[in-house]
């Protein structure tokens, strides 16, 4: 016996390829990115070209790579929403790879664009984020290590992707880059309770960060800076957090209006870590709460299908790029507001950034291909077959 889980039509034999995907794909999260992606090019008109003037490019400079790669991201996304979950897995693992070998090699290969943090390597037309295409990755390949660790007989999963998720946090300490470093960590956590770790075992794991955050406050003046600044009992009005802050304030419901906002020219990181003020400022609450509604609709879709789905392998990899999508949008907009301290990470879909649109284009192509609606056996079937 086999159903079609998700609640989706079911696909017919012999259907055409486009037919067949259309037919079992999430068009609500497709309708939400599209969305994101069109916010994203709206602010980039905003936030672009006091950014071009400044470093006296065409105005619209930044707004046009902004659509290119924004339009390379969703010919990823598309791509890889085709594909099985097998082949999804095994791209995985060559990415993976890469991904360690360009983090290995920024040392010495790579740059730091005047951040103080060695996080990208130049290509002179482009840069390119490794940590970026190292998330869904890392991600796929620690679900397959996690669900092979429930077969019968199989291997030591959770040891094996636990060292690989530190062996990549570590190299992402080396750049330094914490704010990445703590979200693979979160991605892994969840997955790892939602293959059914202990709770006493995940509060213990959670311990060991603290205490690594203790030694990374006390040993790296970049982290501990960003630290201090965020407890600090007032903000610098002249700093970036003073001025995004004043921006959301003077935004209000409405915002000032298309084009009124001055954030813009006083941020060099305007267009990319502190959009959603640039957001709040001209277009108000109403604009911001609809972009937290984007993403809050992908993220509910992707667990209630997930929650049906019956393959471990699956479950545990949607979950973790969930869990990485979600994280990543609550950092962006948490740092914003000032509820958490600077961690210089995008905006899905809605920061300038190749590297971080074609990522995330990646991202929600394993999203959708793993959450597409499938034909599966009975779970008692399946069960059954376990137990011979």
């Amino acid at each position: 016996m086999t159903e079609m889980v998700h609640g989706t039509g079911p696909a017919h034999a012999g259907e055409p390829v486009l037919s067949r995907w259309w037919h079992t794909v999430d068009r609500w999260t497709i309708s939400c990115v599209l969305l994101l992606f069109g916010a994203g090019l709206l602010l980039a008109l905003a936030s672009s070209p006091p950014l071009a003037t400044r470093n006296n490019l065409p105005p619209f400079h930044y707004f046009e790579r902004q659509a290119f790669f924004g339009a390379v991201a969703l010919a990823v996304m598309f791509v890889v929403s085709l594909m099985s979950p097998v082949t999804i897995r095994r791209w995985a693992v060559f990415g993976c790879i890469a991904s360690f070998v360009a983090l290995i090699l920024l040392p010495f290969i790579g740059t730091d664009f005047g951040k103080g943090a060695t996080r990208w390597i130049s290509l002179g037309f482009a840069s390119v984020q490794p940590s970026e295409f190292l998330k869904p990755c890392l991600a796929v390949v620690a679900a397959w290590f996690l669900s092979a660790a429930q077969e019968p007989g199989g291997p030591p999963g959770r040891t094996l992707s636990l060292a690989l998720v530190l062996a990549a946090v570590f190299l992402l300490v080396l750049q330094p880059d914490f704010g990445q470093a703590a979200l693979i960590l979160f991605a892994w956590g969840v997955m790892y309770f939602a293959s059914g770790a202990p709770i006493l075992l995940i509060v213990a794991l959670a311990g060991l960060v603290l205490a690594g955050s203790t030694l990374a406050y006390n040993g790296s003046a970049h982290f501990a800076r960003r630290i201090d600044g965020f407890l600090a009992a007032e903000v610098d009005s002249r700093s970036q957090l003073g001025y995004a802050t004043a921006a959301i304030q003077e935004g209000g419901m409405f915002g000032l209006g298309v084009g009124e906002g001055q954030v813009k020219w006083q941020l060099p990181d305007a267009h990319t870590d502190f959009i959603i003020a640039v957001a709040a400022e001209e277009y108000g609450f109403v604009l911001v709460a609809f972009i937290i509604g984007l993403y809050a609709t992908i993220c509910l879709r992707a667990l209630s299908r997930l929650m049906r789905e019956r393959d471990p392998f699956v479950r545990l990899a949607g979950t973790g790029v969930v869990a990485i999508f979600s994280a990543q949008a609550m950092i962006n907009m948490g740092v914003a507001v000032r509820l958490l301290p600077a961690k210089g990470m995008t905006l899905p879909f809605v920061s300038y950034g190749g590297s971080s649109l074609v990522a995330m284009g990646l991202m929600m192509g394993v999203l959708l291909a793993l959450t597409r609606a499938r034909p599966q056996g009975e779970i008692g079937d399946i069960l059954l077959t376990r137990g011979r």
